[in-house]
């Protein structure tokens, strides 16, 4: 895909993403990997809905900055699900409301943030590890990201936003939206005698659509 296709693919998701509330004011980022192997960034302090194709930030196959505005300082989370994941073509960020509810709940398990309430969040995430609160734009988040090793394809920041990575910048918006969507199911039940689906499902889901799942 040429540069030009992948900046307007990037601006129509994000403004996408916006317009239906999935994020708001300055808040997330985006990544995409460009046939060089350098990325399009988000630039640092940008709305989702007001991004230009133009000013990008363009990152080169070393890592250094070489056209645009300046990127996102959450560069480091970015970089981190590239470099530990080959599959990694592009990666979001959402300051999305119901997961971050969700990673402020005092009962949700770290290892398996959401609950298995539909198949598909399984299909299109796997087990989301839920990673402990850092301050925004330090360089920990990234090392905690790499210090799963690639096993994991999203993350919840708790009390901040998911970060998931897709093979291209669709897939990785499709799954971060399946991941809000799943936590507003799960606020919605909280406390309910809620049936979800039980661990032979779950395998079930696993095994039919090659999900990596760690155990």
């Amino acid at each position: 895909m040429s540069d030009t296709t992948l900046r307007e693919q990037i601006c129509l998701l994000a403004q996408s993403l916006f317009d239906r509330g999935f994020t708001h004011g300055s808040t997330g980022n985006i990544s995409a990997r460009c046939d060089d192997g350098g990325l399009l960034v988000s630039p640092t302090g940008t709305s989702f809905g007001r991004l230009d194709p133009a000013r990008l930030s363009r990152i080169d196959a070393n890592g250094i900055h070489v056209g645009g505005d300046k990127p996102t300082n959450e560069m480091p989370l970015h970089s981190a699900f590239y470099d530990t994941r080959s599959t990694a073509g592009a990666v979001v960020h959402l300051h999305s409301c119901h997961s971050v509810a969700l990673s402020m709940l005092s009962d949700v398990d770290p290892e398996n943030f959401l609950p298995p309430a539909t198949p598909y969040a399984i299909m299109k995430l796997g087990k989301v590890k839920l990673l402990p609160f850092f301050l925004p734009g330090d360089p920990a988040m990234g090392a905690a990201v790499r210090g799963l090793a690639g096993k994991r394809t999203a993350v919840m920041l708790a009390n901040h936003g998911p970060v998931v990575a897709g093979k291209d910048p669709e897939a990785a918006c499709n799954a971060i939206e399946e991941l809000e969507e799943t936590a507003k199911l799960a606020l919605m039940l909280h406390g309910l005698p809620a049936r979800m689906l039980d661990a032979a499902q779950v395998h079930s889901v696993v095994t039919r659509f090659n999900v990596e799942w760690e155990a």
